[in-house]
């Protein structure tokens, strides 16, 4: 262990105060284990911690803050704010490119309407589809380089050329095999893709053409939202994404094994209050 402010080793430990100190001079030289990770300055002990990060990281359709805050004995916000930083730990990099055989798709996330007040819907929905929702494209590549197939997920502005194409280009790596649905805004793929479209106007498979995968995702991501986060502030949503995707990539690990994953991403990470609700830019 070296000191987080000058990366000095000559420290010593504080038992009684249960924090270390380093012995060079400088401002604040005494810090704990919580210092540079998700955890930092929070006054919530490991224990709780560890256990909130084993709960969100094995629920196969997530778990709400308000379990967390009964299970744990913290308030809900708390309990919000504990989970948000562990979402930042499940978070993917999104480093390397998918090639091989992959699949495209975008989805609309948000409430429906006939379950909405009256007042809530009119605010809400202007039109029909996807109004009122937000966008979010996913990339699934079959049979990754451990045999499964893995998803990566982003909230987009919408579903035009100019926003889904690039996306796609940033993720794929040019001559490998992409399947996608008959929308319009994937046609100019063809120029450096293999690119196979399925017209679900008229069938869901065509051999090896199809989106089957991603969208067996989207189920997934959408029970989880409507059955236990119930609702999700678009300006959170990519957090969740982040969540869904982890368990999804994960999932023929153990449960030690996803929650040991989780543990060894906390260094590095930081995510404030105000950084949470917006109020820092």
């Amino acid at each position: 262990m070296t000191c987080p402010r000058c990366e000095s080793a000559a420290l010593y430990y504080d038992a009684t105060r249960r924090v270390w100190q380093c012995k060079a001079k400088h401002p604040r030289r005494q810090f704990t284990v919580k210092v540079g990770t998700i955890f930092e300055d929070s006054p919530i002990g490991l224990d709780k911690w560890l256990a909130a990060t084993w709960l969100i990281t094995n629920a196969k359709n997530g778990t709400s803050s308000y379990e967390i805050a009964r299970g744990l004995g913290v308030t809900q916000k708390t309990a919000w704010f504990m989970l948000q930083r562990i979402r930042l730990a499940m978070q993917d990099d999104g480093d390397g490119m998918f090639g091989g055989k992959v699949e495209v798709d975008e989805t609309f996330i948000g409430g429906k309407a006939r379950f909405m007040h009256r007042s809530k819907r009119a605010e809400k929905i202007k039109g029909t589809g996807g109004l009122g929702k937000v966008a979010v494209m996913g990339l699934l590549a079959r049979h990754g380089a451990d045999g499964h197939s893995v998803v990566r997920t982003k909230v987009v502005s919408n579903t035009r050329r100019a926003t889904l194409a690039p996306e796609v280009r940033q993720n794929v790596a040019p001559g490998s095999e992409v399947f996608s649905d008959a929308l319009k805004s994937y046609d100019d793929l063809d120029a450096d893709y293999i690119h196979g479209v399925i017209d679900h106007a008229e069938k869901y498979v065509d051999g090896q053409v199809h989106t089957n995968g991603i969208e067996n995702y989207w189920s997934l991501l959408k029970r989880a939202i409507k059955g236990t986060y119930v609702s999700v502030e678009p300006f959170h949503l990519f957090r969740y994404l982040d969540e869904e995707s982890f368990r999804y990539n994960n999932r023929e690990t153990n449960d030690a094994n996803r929650f040991e994953k989780v543990v060894n991403s906390i260094v590095g990470k930081r995510l404030t209050y105000k950084e949470l609700i917006g109020e820092v830019p």
